[in-house]
């Protein structure tokens, strides 16, 4: 067993004995030696255990020991110097002792710290590394001068670079705008943002990428994260949708359009038949003309619209997400023009049949419309609430405006005295009505109010799923 091995219980006890022996030999010694120096043992072990005071007053116990069995007789002059030094050597070893114990105990705890430590930033950095290895999104390392310093796997199939060959090339010859954030200069500027820009393939492809990225200093430099996203399929999704919405909308501005266009010819052929009878225009060539034409004007504005093979079909949508979306839309422009935004939606809202971005477009426009009402309003406000009877879920949204004082032709195309050419309504109800639905006035509610009503979509447990998770909101005022 090694000294390092005892505990302090046992020290102590062999610290008692060795001074008991150094006694023993002291008294029963016929000699004229001094065994005082015997004592350095015994403190050496309690210093190893015992507290400064404690080592101080062993000291001093084994210098009167000392001087009890001293083989000389005691004198003042001589005897007091020898003990204040025997008592001076004794302290001062059990001291060295006692602060050589507390300073390695101290050095192995710090030890332990480190190494626990060292562990513990050696399993992070694995999981880092496996996390970056295998992200699905591309992640970059660069130096201050732009050179690559990290590439993962995803960078290298993004930019169709072989594995490993990232590393050392310049960023800027595949994403170019990364090569122009500065990083140079005595106080280089931090950044953390992103941005929409063009990357290069090995290929020379180009595609749109979004771009999240920092900038952090280091001892090696200033260092430049970034993680890269090809866009291109949101991109072709957002202008596909784009291209559908129009379609649809234009599908309907043009059956107003050759409503109305039908209206007047129809006009046009009484006036013409009624001159047909008349008869003093017959023979005119440019009086049968006019005929023809009106005819062949007619027929065109007759011609039924037929629905785009790629427009998408009705699917029971989440409302909470559509009016998530409609909150995050208004929230800014509410709070430019000091509208205060109340929403009361109830916790459980079941699907609707229809489709999202077009509904959301007619809550748009209805919502616009009360933020120019509300411009010159002493009291401004808006209210947005659902509610569900009879397998009908209502949306209501109402305005604290001046209302609206004429009400019969609301809803049809190019009235006087409407912006633009007064639409908006028009295509908002026929788009709220291609998914089986209806918006109508409703005058009884004070200022302005207009209701969507949608069919439930029936019961769907991942979307009940979501309308729970975002029925947190019940009324919220911005």
């Amino acid at each position: 067993m090694s000294f390092r091995t005892l505990s302090g219980a046992a020290r102590v006890g062999l610290a008692v004995l060795f001074t008991a022996v150094v006694a023993l030999i002291d008294w029963r010694v016929d000699a004229p030696i001094a065994f005082g120096f015997l004592y350095l043992f015994p403190i050496l072990l309690v210093g190893t255990v015992w507290r400064r005071w404690q080592v101080l007053l062993a000291a001093l116990v084994c210098t009167l020991l000392s001087d009890v069995f001293d083989p000389y007789r005691f004198s003042a002059a001589m005897s007091l110097p020898q003990d204040i030094l025997v008592l001076t050597s004794l302290a001062g070893t059990g001291l060295f002792a006692f602060e050589v114990t507390r300073r390695r105990a101290a050095e192995l705890e710090n030890l332990r710290r480190v190494e626990s430590e060292s562990a513990a930033r050696r399993a992070a950095e694995e999981q880092l590394e496996f996390l970056i290895d295998s992200s699905p999104v591309a992640i970059l390392i660069m130096s201050a001068e732009h050179a690559i310093l990290r590439a993962n796997q995803a960078a290298h199939r993004l930019f169709g670079a072989t594995a490993g060959e990232l590393p050392g090339r310049s960023i800027r010859r595949y994403v170019p705008a990364l090569g122009r954030v500065s990083m140079a200069g005595d106080a280089p500027q931090t950044f953390r943002t992103e941005m929409q820009c063009r990357g290069t393939r090995e290929d020379g492809l180009v595609f749109p990428a979004d771009v999240f990225f920092s900038t952090y200093s280091t001892a090696g430099g200033m260092r430049l994260a970034a993680l890269v996203v090809d866009a291109s399929e949101d991109l072709r999704d957002r202008e596909e949708t784009s291209l559908e919405q129009l379609l649809a909308g234009s599908r309907i501005l043009v059956g107003a359009v050759s409503h109305e266009v039908r209206n007047v010819c129809g006009a046009i052929s009484v006036v013409y038949e009624n001159l047909s009878r008349d008869g003093r225009l017959a023979g005119s060539q440019d009086f049968e003309a006019l005929g023809s034409l009106v005819e062949t004007l007619n027929k065109i504005a007759s011609v039924e619209l037929r629905q785009s093979r790629r427009q998408a079909e009705l699917s029971g949508i989440d409302l909470f997400e559509v009016l998530d979306d409609l909150r995050i839309v208004l929230d800014p422009h509410c709070q430019e023009a000091g509208i205060d935004l109340h929403w009361h939606i109830p916790r459980e809202l079941p699907p609707v049949w229809a489709d999202r971005h077009n509904l959301l477009q007619v809550l748009l426009n209805l919502t616009r419309n009360s933020e120019r009402a509300l411009e010159n309003a002493a009291v401004k406000r808006i209210d947005v609430a659902a509610s569900v009877k009879d397998n009908i879920v209502s949306i209501q949204v109402a305005d604290s405006g001046p209302g609206i004082s004429a009400t019969e032709k609301l809803f049809q195309p190019f009235q006087k005295g409407a912006e633009s050419t007064g639409l908006g309504l028009y295509l908002s109800r026929a788009f709220v009505r291609s998914f089986h639905g209806e918006l109508r006035h409703d005058p009884t509610a004070p200022g302005c109010s207009f209701v969507i009503e949608l069919a439930t979509a029936g019961p769907s447990e991942s979307e009940y799923g979501r309308a729970g998770a975002h029925g947190k909101h019940s009324t919220v005022t911005a």
